[in-house]
């Protein structure tokens, strides 16, 4: 990160442009380390929100070194919570200062090796950066605000919930944007826009008890906002407030997943609290600056963002596994009807929707009358037992829930090959005893075949493939028995076919405790 912020730009503006400049695997089950001069002017709470959302954009992790800012940030928390009498169980200022002292006596241990090496570098300048939008429904699609702006996209709905964008300073930018608008407007109350409703709800409850302490609150609610509870809520598509068929919301969290927040036929942009408070008091998504003159602004176009990529001259490559025997138990051979799913970044939320993600009592077969239900309802139509699925890029990308990988199964699906799939998807689908492969060699040939305009978003290819596990092929005939496809595929090691043929890792720990009792 390079240069500094302009004024009105946050965090939330950095990764939600990041996740659509770099939309192409480019982070991919990596972890990313922000770095660079342009870190040190970034407060913590901007860093908390880029660093969440990392998970979105595709990695497994996103990280910032310890520095001064971080150290400050601990300090001040240690020293609220003494001075409130409520001295908290490890923020506290000996805790800290330990943290201090070690910090400074070995700071090698806080940073980078001056030696280590990374995939990649990506870079963006921050000063050449606007407020930017996501969406609609899709985290890889980023607008600038000043383009989108003269859309004027309607909102029945505005979200400043959630645990990505609802800390003390993102209530107080959001507080500040009614305030501003209130002294330009000094003679009538500031007020969500008719038709809109707004919700909003503080990250924790001390993040709740500091922005009514500082009256950031009381400013929301008194122009409109209704308040929620802290914790997850309409996030993850949970209690009141949900997104209804053809409406549009605005949202400061972390996920505008078809289906995430409500409605499958809803549609959802992600964009900084403040952005969210104006769009709420104007009833269209627009900036705060046109929230507070009461009237649009006049267009301009939004200069570019200059960013970039820088990969090694050489890239290593894993050796691919050798061939090995199978295990007591395991099938080594699959054969089933193939179905593609041509789309890329097909997420958890589609494949599961969270709304049943805390339903523990939903049996197997309720789970295959909903699997992907955000993606194509008709998918559990479709899906036969043993069918073998082949989908796009960044497959199983979004929250960590099991039930994406066990509904799967609960399809009678034992084989998922992708593009490309979420590492954290991939450990959780095994984990079940669900296979996920990797094979872009067949996604191309498929996508070449079957994607088109008019493609159904579940395919019945016509196709059965004929999979050697162990051996790692992979063969498809036609109708008349022809083969129309040869191809490889990583081979299953014996620490996967342990986990499969035991059904599961769980089962597979409870084997190996009872062995040694």
């Amino acid at each position: 990160l390079r240069g500094a912020l302009p004024p009105g730009v946050v965090g939330k503006d950095v990764i939600v442009a990041l996740c659509g400049l770099f939309s192409r695997d480019e982070v991919l089950n990596h972890a990313v380390e922000f770095a660079g001069d342009g870190v040190a002017a970034l407060p913590v709470e901007d860093r908390l929100a880029i660093a969440n959302m990392t998970t979105e954009w595709g990695a497994l992790a996103g990280l910032f070194a310890v520095d001064e800012t971080t150290l400050r940030w601990y300090e001040a928390r240690a020293r609220r919570f003494e001075d409130a009498g409520q001295p908290h169980a490890t923020v506290s200022s000996p805790a800290v200062a330990a943290l201090r002292a070690s910090v400074e006596a070995e700071p090698a241990r806080w940073t980078p090796d001056s030696d280590a090496v990374y995939a990649k570098r990506l870079w963006l300048d921050l000063g050449s950066l606007t407020p930017h939008v996501s969406g609609p429904d899709s985290v890889k699609e980023a607008t600038p605000l000043a383009v989108l702006e003269e859309r004027a996209v309607a909102i029945n709905k505005a979200y400043i919930v959630s645990c990505v964008n609802s800390r003390a300073k993102d209530l107080r930018e959001a507080a500040d944007v009614i305030r501003a608008a209130q002294r330009a407007r000094p003679d009538t109350p500031v007020k969500a826009a008719a038709g809109v409703s707004w919700y909003v709800a503080a990250a924790s409850s001390q993040v709740m008890a500091d922005a009514q302490a500082s009256g950031d609150w009381q400013v929301l609610v008194d122009a409109g906002a209704k308040t929620l509870p802290p914790g997850c809520g309409p996030c993850i598509g949970l209690g009141v407030g949900l997104l209804e068929d053809g409406e549009v919301g605005i949202s400061a969290t972390n996920r505008n997943y078809k289906g995430r927040m409500g409605s499958k036929r809803a549609h959802t942009y992600l964009a900084s609290p403040a952005v969210v408070a104006a769009s709420a008091i104007r009833g269209y998504i627009c900036s705060p600056a046109t929230a507070t003159r009461g009237a649009p602004a006049t267009a301009a176009a939004a200069p570019d963002v200059r960013f970039g990529i820088e990969e090694p001259a050489q890239k290593s490559t894993p050796p691919a596994a050798a061939a090995g025997d199978a295990i007591r138990g395991f099938t080594t051979e699959l054969r089933g009807r193939l179905i593609f799913l041509p789309a890329d970044n097909l997420n958890t939320d589609g494949i599961y929707p969270g709304k049943y993600t805390y339903q523990d009592d939903i049996t197997r077969e309720q789970m295959k009358a909903i699997v992907m239900e955000n993606y194509d309802p008709e998918f559990c139509r479709l899906v036969q037992a043993d069918d073998v699925v082949v989908a796009g890029a960044n497959f199983g990308t979004g929250s960590s829930r099991e039930q994406a990988a066990t509904a799967i199964l609960a399809a009678g699906v034992r084989l998922v090959i992708c593009e490309s799939a979420s590492e954290t998807f991939k450990r959780n689908a095994v984990n079940n005893g669900l296979l996920v492969l990797e094979s872009p060699p067949l996604v191309r040939w498929l996508r070449a075949k079957y994607q088109t305009p008019s493609a159904p978003a579940t395919v019945v290819s016509g196709l059965d493939a004929h999979v050697a596990l162990v051996a790692g092929r992979i063969r498809l005939t036609d109708a008349a028995g022809a083969a129309v496809y040869e191809g490889e595929l990583p081979r299953i090691g014996r620490a996967a076919q342990e986990i499969i043929v035991a059904g599961g890792l769980e089962n597979w720990v409870r084997a190996r405790m009872a062995a040694s009792a």
